[in-house]
């Protein structure tokens, strides 16, 4: 299995793209959102990757910079669809409100044409809480964040028998969901800015999370490494050295400060 991060910047950076990743097991491949434009084509086609190739996605939640480039996923796939080019069907989950949002928009912003083969080819899978499904061979639970911004979900998938990988969205992983996280190989996890500099940019106010933050809690559960993501980008060059080093503090674990376009052995 590969993690491809296409992105592993915050709403609103410009000198990376924003996060989303895909999950890479031999020749299956699974999306996990979409950032927020066409510039996911771009990432894609930088990693070697096409995405008539993607069959499945998860959509976290609906703001702009994780639902806006499935949009563009969908733009193309309905278009080569209609051309005969595209080669079986694409399903996307998520909760049941994202998941009206998505075809809500597409009925919108697609033509006639396009919208038809919604529900045919292309299947919105409404997901519940503690659901599990088989996505690209593995088995992947969902679950509710209950975040107070935005309905999000989680997931947790299960690698190999007894090694798991955990996203929690971007939001820190709260009590109710830490279960699922707990003793994870891998821990998808958030981290804003760093600890030092949280009066910079207030990432409590945002139900964000430092670099700390997401380390202590890896710590707390047992987990054996954390990715950081989802960060600002006013320092992209040092990153990885100063993420890694406030981590470190407090986690003795697998630290990984991921750049556009790396990938990460699972």
């Amino acid at each position: 299995m590969e993690l491809i991060l296409l992105g592993t910047g915050h709403a609103v950076v410009t000198k990376c793209y924003n996060t989303c990743f895909i999950l890479k097991d031999e020749d299956r491949m699974l999306l996990v959102d979409g950032g927020g434009g066409s510039t996911l084509l771009t990432q894609l086609k930088r990693a070697g990757i096409s995405w008539m190739d993607l069959h499945d996605i998860v959509v976290t939640h609906k703001h702009l910079d994780h639902l806006t480039g499935i949009l563009w996923m969908l733009r193309m796939v309905t278009q080569s669809m209609n051309a005969g080019k595209y080669e079986g069907t694409l399903s996307i989950y998520g909760h049941a409100p994202l998941m009206q949002t998505i075809e809500a928009l597409c009925r919108l912003l697609f033509t006639e044409k396009q919208c038809r083969v919604l529900h045919d080819r292309i299947r919105l899978i409404a997901v519940n809480d503690g659901e599990t499904c088989s996505i690209i061979g593995h088995d992947i639970t969902f679950f509710d964040l209950q975040s107070t911004k935005e309905m999000q979900y989680g997931f947790s998938m299960e690698l190999a028998p007894g090694e798991t990988l955990t996203c929690c969205g971007d939001e820190p992983c709260p009590p109710h969901a830490e279960r699922y996280a707990k003793g994870s190989k891998w821990l998808l996890h958030e981290a804003f800015c760093l600890f030092e500099e949280a009066d910079r940019f207030h990432p409590y106010e945002k139900h964000h999370s430092t670099a700390k933050d997401a380390c202590a809690l890896a710590a707390k559960l047992g987990v054996e490494n954390v990715v950081l993501y989802h960060t600002e980008d006013t320092d992209l060059p040092h990153r990885r050295a100063r993420y890694t080093a406030e981590g470190r503090q407090v986690f003795d674990g697998g630290i990984w400060v991921p750049d556009d376009l790396e990938v990460l052995s699972l």
